[in-house]
């Protein structure tokens, strides 16, 4: 039984001594991440809780590989169920008087199906050339074309802006030609 399994069935069988080996290596680095990104102690609990509840309801409902780490995975979950909490948060009315119309299981299947996308998005993006994923992956982290001309030795900004342009219509239309792409894209 690989690890990611063995962290998977410690997940569905509600194993303590398998969850707390999964806190101790993963929730760390969590902490550190929600507390960098204008959250506290309790945010990453609650973030790290929402997103084993997450993973559980998911390999339960349909089994799924992870093809990176676990850890990996489990971090970049809790970092989705971070940012997307951020953007609610900045978006948030403080008027007492309304309610939150968004059911806890609404809000968990939405949750699935935005890591869903995102599993489809690096699948699709680690199947272009090395040379679109280099460029890609400095563009989505907002690195300057002045930067990815150095870094990729361009010519100019225009063929690192036609570079850009080119992968991401080639990512585009790989995720689009994708059996899942349909049902992903609702909601």
């Amino acid at each position: 039984m690989t690890e990611k399994t063995q962290y998977l069935t410690s997940l569905l069988n509600n194993d303590a001594k398998g969850i707390m080996k999964i806190y101790t290596i993963v929730f760390p680095r969590v902490k550190k991440f929600v507390v960098q990104n204008k959250g506290n102690q309790q945010d990453a609990e609650d973030i790290f809780q929402k997103a084993l509840i997450q993973i559980t309801v998911r390999y339960r409902k349909e089994r799924f590989e992870i093809n990176s780490s676990f850890e990996a995975y489990l971090f970049t979950s809790c970092k989705n169920l971070w940012r997307k909490e951020l953007k609610i948060r900045k978006n948030r009315v403080t008027n007492s008087e309304i309610i939150e119309l968004v059911t806890e299981e609404r809000d968990m299947a939405l949750s699935i199906l935005e890591q869903e996308r995102w599993e489809l998005f690096n699948e699709k993006l680690n199947k272009l050339s090395e040379n679109c994923k280099k460029v890609l992956t400095m563009f989505f982290n907002n690195t300057s074309y002045e930067e990815i001309v150095k870094n990729m030795e361009y010519s100019s900004e225009t063929v690192a802006r036609q570079r850009v342009f080119k992968c991401k219509t080639k990512l585009s239309n790989t995720i689009k030609d994708d059996q899942r792409f349909n049902s992903l894209k609702k909601l």
